[in-house]
């Protein structure tokens, strides 16, 4: 049977929060993972983080635990999740990169020079050296990992399109990409509500899987895995009420308040500001 491990990145401060974020607090992205799906000798990574730093880190985490990299599967094509994987297969040159083949041109599109200098101003001086490296196109449907199939399951919408998880039968497994959140604010900033509908379907087809274990993309800091109903659940509301807030809304901050005052407790506020300012901004 294989096994599941999970690094958490940690929330990381970010250099340029987006136009009215009140100056006096800290912006911070999201506390991001990455999971290792180990068999005895051998292990496949999903997800690769974004700084230097933390892929570093990530790094030395892996080779603690012993095992042979044979590839690194990315879910989606947010930077935040593969701009990493320079570090990861520099440290493991015979690892692979894939992902599904229609997310790796939305990866690919992350590596143009807009993009890199968007996230070069919120981690200045951070990502990693050098050329960056985006996934090639997965063969077949499965990924086998000493005689064990780890699964990729297409989704279409979380917080982008398309968007993809992996399931791990024999784990009981399903590493959720950005599909589901575990104690922390949803990213809604690219979404609009039609979007949001179709994220709820995404949800559905984790659910349909029946995991007993869900890693999620970004997550609270050691917040647990093990109770998948409620995670579904949590990121469900949270759909939910922020469209049912929206609707009532006459601005952002109307919208942060509403929310707030059922979910302030969650990480990363940043990501309820940058999602609730995007919704009210004007079409370019």
């Amino acid at each position: 049977m294989l096994s599941i491990d999970v690094f958490t990145s940690g929330y990381k401060p970010i250099a340029a929060p987006a136009q009215g974020w009140d100056p006096s607090a800290q912006a911070t992205w999201p506390a991001t993972t990455s999971t290792l799906i180990s068999g005895e000798r051998e292990a496949v990574l999903v997800d690769a983080l974004i700084t230097a730093a933390e892929a570093d880190r990530l790094v030395d985490w892996i080779q603690a635990k012993g095992k042979e990299l044979t590839a690194v599967y990315v879910t989606h094509g947010h930077a935040d999740h593969f701009l990493g994987l320079s570090v990861v297969l520099a440290a493991f040159p015979s690892a692979i990169a894939v992902a599904l083949p229609e997310v790796v041109p939305y990866a690919q599109e992350q590596l143009s020079q807009g993009y890199l200098a968007y996230w070069e101003s919120l981690f200045p001086g951070q990502l990693p050296a050098g050329k960056p490296v985006a996934p090639e196109a997965l063969h077949g449907e499965v990924i086998w990992l000493e005689g064990e199939q780890i699964r990729p399951v297409a989704v279409g919408q979380s917080d982008t399109h398309p968007s993809s998880v992996v399931h791990v039968p024999s784990a009981g497994a399903v590493v959720g990409g950005d599909v589901g959140y575990n104690g922390i604010h949803m990213w809604l900033a690219g979404t609009d509500a039609e979007a949001r509908q179709q994220w709820l379907a995404a949800l559905d087809i984790v659910e349909a899987l029946r995991p007993n274990l869900l890693v999620v993309g970004h997550q609270a800091p050691e917040a647990p895995v093990d109770d998948v109903a409620e995670i579904l659940a949590f990121s469900r509301r949270y759909l939910v009420d922020f469209d049912i807030a929206l609707a009532a809304a006459a601005d952002a901050a109307q919208l942060i308040a509403t929310m707030t005052a059922t979910y302030g407790k969650l990480g990363n506020p940043y990501t309820l500001f940058a999602s609730a300012t995007a919704q009210f901004a004007s079409p370019q």
